[in-house]
């Protein structure tokens, strides 16, 4: 016995194309969007490019969390709309074929993509966070090896002060080299040179910069004249700053880059603090309400995939998005009213959830049960009026245009 059919088989087709093909642009154009900003940073920060790419696969999971639910729903919506609009879903209701059984494929697709949302939204996206944070920290830090900023005055340690004019070869050769350095005894040096270098040695805290024709100048408080000295070569001994180790993850971080387990286990444990409790819950219940959001969405998918009778109306699909979007937000902003305390985090996340899925329910009710029943019937031709308003006063206008140009011509 065969668990799928043919139409199950053939309705599996119409879904994985558009549900793949949203999902890479939607996560495409979120991370073009942010890569500007981390070229930006990066350069800024003088770190090397490919940390970029990181940053990126650290980002990349926070867009997944959304990006999942609106894949499937936008694959099961045109997947129905098209059986719609070629009377293909007529002929397949004319054989007693009813929208419950023909969500069989569609609910397959949703349990799959909600185990995988389930690891990303509460496993993978902590940790990620966190892996972001953290290269963050590095750039800011030079923990990665930020190179010197040409025309810029750089700080290497606390008493030496660098500036170049110009670098080559990937910053292997810097050109125009000045460097100043002050101990705390009062002496200082101050070096000129047309070209350096930085060497490793075998203490991993130090690094040698040799310069090359250049000129040297030496103060201290006993001499009369400060020393000059032209050199060939000349080797200085750089100690590298002491770089801070990295915060453990979840906690100067907030329960962000907590996993669902972790925040279960804080939400309630007894040793942390009520405003600690909260956020725990809060968050905890913001990632499951996400998560089982995902059931909801072949329900919508479908309420609003199929137009009224002679109409081709995308409303539907127009309205799916932003009801998704208007409920993330409503969610988010119940996350954050229950992490400062001025909402119950179980009523400011769940009720919500409630609303949203009463109202999926009852659209589907609408299409699938009461007959003759179109859940967006009166808003399509709201639209369809208005839509027929704008172009006769788009037309107006223009024949409008066209007589004043006609009289001006005639005069």
């Amino acid at each position: 016995m065969r668990i799928l059919s043919d139409i199950d088989r053939y309705i599996a087709r119409l879904i994985i194309v558009p549900l793949v093909g949203t999902l890479t642009l939607a996560a495409m154009l979120l991370v073009l969007d942010r890569m500007l900003k981390l070229f930006d940073f990066v350069v800024s920060e003088g770190g090397p490019v490919k940390v970029v790419w990181q940053m990126l696969a650290n980002l990349l999971p926070e867009y997944l969390g959304l990006g999942i639910p609106i894949g499937l729903l936008l694959g099961v919506l045109l997947a129905f709309r098209r059986l719609a609009i070629s009377s293909e879903l007529d002929a397949m209701r004319a054989v007693g074929l009813g929208y419950t059984r023909l969500l069989k494929v569609p609910y397959l697709y949703a349990i799959a993509l909600l185990a995988l949302n389930l690891g990303v939204v509460g496993f993978l996206q902590p940790t990620s966070r966190y892996g972001y944070e953290h290269l963050r920290f590095e750039l800011r830090s030079g923990a990665l090896g930020a190179s010197i900023k040409v025309g810029e005055f750089t700080s290497l340690g606390k008493h030496m002060t660098m500036r170049v004019d110009s670098s080559e070869k990937d910053g292997k050769l810097l050109n125009g080299v000045f460097v100043d350095i002050e101990n705390a005894d009062g002496k200082t040096v101050a070096v000129t040179a047309d070209h350096g270098t930085f060497l490793a040695t075998d203490d991993p805290n130090t690094i040698l910069l040799r310069l090359s024709n250049g000129r040297l100048v030496h103060n201290q408080p006993g001499y009369r004249a400060p020393r000059v000295l032209a050199f060939q070569i000349q080797d200085l001994p750089v100690n590298l700053p002491k770089v801070e180790a990295f915060r453990h993850r979840g906690t100067t971080g907030g329960v962000d880059e907590l996993t669902l387990t972790e925040l279960l286990k804080l939400g309630i444990a007894d040793k942390v603090t009520p405003l600690q409790r909260r956020a725990a819950q809060a968050n905890f219940y913001f990632r499951t309400a996400e998560i089982l959001m995902m059931l909801l969405m072949p329900l919508l998918a479908v309420a609003l995939a199929v137009p009224p009778k002679r109409s081709t109306s995308g409303l539907g699909i127009f309205l799916a998005i932003v009801m998704v979007v208007v409920y993330h937000k409503v969610n988010q902003y119940g996350l954050r009213m229950g992490e400062i305390g001025r909402l119950d985090p179980l009523f400011s996340l769940w009720i919500p959830f409630v609303i949203f899925g009463a109202i999926i329910v009852w659209m589907y009710w609408t299409l699938a049960y009461k007959p003759g029943g179109q859940p967006i019937g009166a808003l399509d031709r709201f639209a369809s009026k208005l839509a027929k308003t704008i172009g006769a006063v788009l037309r107006l206008g223009r024949r409008r245009g066209r007589r004043i140009v006609t009289a001006a011509a005639a005069r």
